[in-house]
């Protein structure tokens, strides 16, 4: 078999652009189950772009995107944005039950429960989202995290999930996403901090990737920002 039907996402000379502006092409990726990789690079070089592509916002003009083995068969991954969704006039535990309810979760009381502690949102639960300052509203999408398994969502696409989180946050994070991995998902994610999950392999002075666990991958053709 080849890496392409192996992988659970492969990406094959994808060209990630914004409009008609190209930002880098001959994207290669080979991401297995149980890999972390986590893109790096300056504001502009089209990180947020790609995984809009991969999460159906914005279409893939050039290349191909291979999930589960199959071409163009859909992708219905986790994805975690800068747009955060979250409805002002809903409570804190009807948000987070809304969005589980995406991917088919009907979560029990005590999982929400859960989940808002994990996040630090506990006592949180009935108070309007309204009232929430960004970081808290933020811990919200995160708090899914918590709650989807590999079944559920095998692909999470994460932008930046470690902002304006604290120490302790992160940690709590990076265990989460290094056990997501060892349950047999994949993740693909930016962010501006070094990841404790992931082990660094420069590919090019504008964009690179580190890898957590077994992917391949080649040298990616970009353009400066």
């Amino acid at each position: 078999m080849t890496a392409l039907n192996t992988a659970l996402l492969a990406l094959d000379e994808l060209t990630v652009q914004r409009g008609e502006t190209p930002l880098c092409e001959g994207v290669v990726l080979n991401l297995a189950a149980g890999s972390i990789c986590h893109l790096i690079g300056a504001n502009g070089t089209g990180k947020t772009t790609l995984l809009m592509q991969l999460a159906g916002l914005l279409p893939v003009l050039s290349g191909e995107v291979y999930y589960q083995g199959a071409a163009n068969l859909p992708i219905q991954p986790l994805y975690v944005s800068h747009q955060l969704g979250i409805h002002p006039n809903l409570t804190v535990a009807q948000n987070l039950t809304f969005l589980l309810n995406l991917y088919g979760i009907s979560p029990r009381v005590t999982d929400i429960d859960d989940a808002l502690a994990w996040v630090g949102l506990q006592g949180f639960e009935t108070i309007s989202s309204s009232h929430l300052s960004a970081g808290q509203t933020r811990r919200i999408t995160l708090a899914r995290l918590y709650l989807l398994t590999h079944e559920v969502t095998p692909l999470w696409l994460l932008d930046e999930p470690f902002t304006a989180l604290d120490v302790d946050m992160v940690a709590r994070m990076e265990d989460r996403l290094r056990d997501f991995a060892h349950e047999g998902g994949a993740i693909l994610m930016t962010s501006h901090q070094a990841v404790a999950v992931a082990n660094q392999v420069s590919i090019c002075p504008i964009i690179w990737f580190e890898y957590y666990s077994q992917s391949t991958f080649k040298p990616l053709r970009c353009y400066p920002p």
